[in-house]
């Protein structure tokens, strides 16, 4: 099991009180977690990337064994402590402003 930490706001629209825990098939990658995380919460489509590109919206980031993988392809292997469940994968709500 993937397990996926989402910002507040998302895991009260998508009714979840702490990290989901998500089936991933095949390879673990950003794009297989997030198909699997809009399969399993579809109320979650395109919040935290693009309907159509695909893309990762401007103001989410992706951490995962504290490093930043939002600029990562999301064809990446996620690493082995996430693929294995032993640590989340994060989707952040980025902070801007001044």
């Amino acid at each position: 099991m993937i397990r996926v930490v989402l910002p507040p706001h998302l895991r009260t629209l998508a009714r979840v009180g702490g990290e989901v825990q998500l089936q991933v098939e095949g390879p673990v990658t950003q794009r297989s977690v997030l198909d699997a995380l809009e399969a399993d919460y579809p109320v979650l489509r395109g919040t935290i990337r693009d309907r159509v590109s695909g893309q990762r919206r401007a103001f989410v980031r992706f951490f995962a064994c504290e490093q930043d993988l939002s600029h990562h392809q999301p064809d990446t292997p996620l690493p082995t402590p996430v693929a294995g469940g032993d640590e989340p994968f994060l989707i952040v709500g980025a902070m801007a402003g001044g």
